[in-house]
């Protein structure tokens, strides 16, 4: 077992250091919120400060919300690069842009470090169930390394390929994702105006060419899909504000590197004004309601 260190303890963060504890592992935990830590450290784990939550330890965990808040927390004034020994194993499983994943990882490497980008797909559902997919970025033996680890907290860990890659595929996902609620949320009004039963088409979905992971996992409509975010007011899941950021740094990687994303620039759009109108802290499948004001 590990001596692990994580930093971030929000929706995402907290489960994930759960299925740590629960696997054996040694953790110690920070974030800027002290009650975050208060069920974890209940549970077994240790309290830590910016200044010694990287000392002594095998691994350090961040997820984290942004780039900025990412590069910050490891190379800023309380830089946890600088007070963890050599060898020990970075794993970033915030999602952020593919540019700053990779200028980390050199950083870890030059410092005598090994970082690898191993950002989610599950929601908070499979961070609470442990089934979370890593899509890792890094050096083989990084993830190596990393794979053990990873392992206490998803069913899946999929080696992507360099530092960054993790990153460049989880923004890829979750370009396809926030295209495909769209497009069903707009399936099902027009089905609506047309006269076709929600349940009907919900049938014929599932089992026709339109199938996707929303329509069974987190339909926009609820009584469709169980478990869906619509079936408890929209409580997220995964919020609009997410999505929105995921949508943007997909945006910004296609700028950076020549793509054409035209859907994804739509699908960017209208997440922002939805955010930008007060839905930030809605499950992103509530993106139907947009639909319905007849703004999108």
């Amino acid at each position: 077992m590990a001596d692990i260190a994580m930093v971030g303890l929000g929706a995402m963060g907290a489960p994930m250091a759960r299925n740590l504890l629960a696997a054996g592992h040694a953790l110690k935990v920070y974030d800027v919120v002290d009650t975050a830590m208060d069920g974890l450290l209940a549970a077994g784990a240790r309290a830590a400060t910016p200044h010694d939550v990287a000392r002594d330890v095998d691994a350090v965990i961040t997820m984290l919300r942004t780039g900025a808040v990412v590069e910050e927390v490891l190379t800023g004034d309380t830089s946890l690069f600088a007070s963890a020994r050599r060898g020990t194993l970075f794993i970033d499983s915030s999602t952020i842009d593919v540019a700053s994943a990779r200028r980390l990882s050199a950083r870890a490497h030059a410092a005598g470090m090994s970082m690898v980008d191993a950002p989610v797909s599950g929601g908070v559902p499979g961070a609470e169930a442990g089934t979370l997919t890593f899509m890792v970025g890094g050096d083989p033996p990084a993830v190596d390394s990393a794979r053990p680890i990873l392992e206490a907290m998803g069913r899946s860990i999929v080696h992507v390929g360099p530092p960054g890659n993790g990153q460049a595929a989880k923004i890829c996902n979750n370009m396809i994702l926030g295209i495909s609620m769209i497009a069903v949320a707009e399936a099902f009004r027009l089905a609506g105006r047309l006269g076709v039963d929600a349940q009907t088409l919900q049938q014929i979905v599932t089992r026709s060419s339109g199938d996707c992971w929303v329509v069974h996992h987190n339909h926009p409509l609820p009584d469709l899909a169980p478990g869906s975010a619509s079936d408890d007011g929209y409580r997220p899941g995964f919020s609009s504000a997410l999505m929105l950021k995921d949508l943007q740094l997909g945006q910004q990687a296609a700028r950076e590197c020549g793509a054409c994303t035209p859907l994804g620039a739509r699908a960017a759009a209208l997440y922002e004004r939805f955010v930008n109108e007060g839905s930030a802290d809605l499950d992103f499948g509530a993106i139907i309601r947009q639909i319905d004001s007849g703004e999108s």
